[in-house]
């Protein structure tokens, strides 16, 4: 099962720049931990239960479909970070529905490897703690990094999550386009 533990979190880090992006994008919105957690939480509950239901074969969306929206979330959360200041009551709803989307995203990975029923089961489990290692790690370079340093000064906002979520913006944007082309 380490073999999936693996995947999941390569699937991740260095592979899922999109997923790194929406991370960081749930993480600019705030450098306290409260927020960091309820929106990361809603996230993981969301993207387990698509990943669960694509593996097995109750929902599935054509990556044509998913990968757009998934990169349409990438931007919407770093929007919403330049337009909010603080958590909002629908962020972390907001941010579940988006997590379905990632999970059939996730899943992609997974059903490639065309495993039998048995394995499921644990190959989820390792697969998506894997996952979550690869976001914790994403949040701990990001807190550490930039905003345990400023987020007691009023410069964390205007000097490091207004212009990191334009970046990240523009990025999830293009990303929409290139997508919505390939089509």
């Amino acid at each position: 099962m380490l073999q999936y533990l693996e995947l999941g979190f390569l699937h991740i880090l260095p592979e899922g720049l999109d997923h790194i992006l929406f991370v960081l994008g749930i993480f600019l919105l705030s450098p306290h931990w409260r927020p960091i957690l309820v929106q990361v939480t809603a996230f993981t509950l969301a993207h387990s239960v698509t990943l669960g239901l694509s593996m097995y074969g109750i929902v599935s969306l054509p990556s044509h479909f998913v990968e757009p929206l998934i990169a349409l979330s990438v931007a919407y959360v770093a929007i919403e970070n330049i337009v909010t200041r603080n958590l909002s009551p629908w962020r972390p709803v907001v941010v579940f529905c988006f997590g379905l989307l990632h999970g059939l995203g996730f899943a992609g990975a997974l059903q490639e490897l065309q495993l039998s029923r048995a394995d499921i089961i644990p190959a989820l489990i390792s697969f998506n703690i894997g996952i979550e290692l690869a976001q914790l790690v994403i949040i701990a370079i990001a807190y550490f990094g930039f905003a345990i340093w400023f987020q007691r000064w009023n410069i964390y906002r205007p000097y490091v999550a207004i212009p990191a979520s334009v970046v990240i913006a523009a990025i999830g944007l293009f990303w929409t386009a290139e997508r919505v082309l390939e089509l």
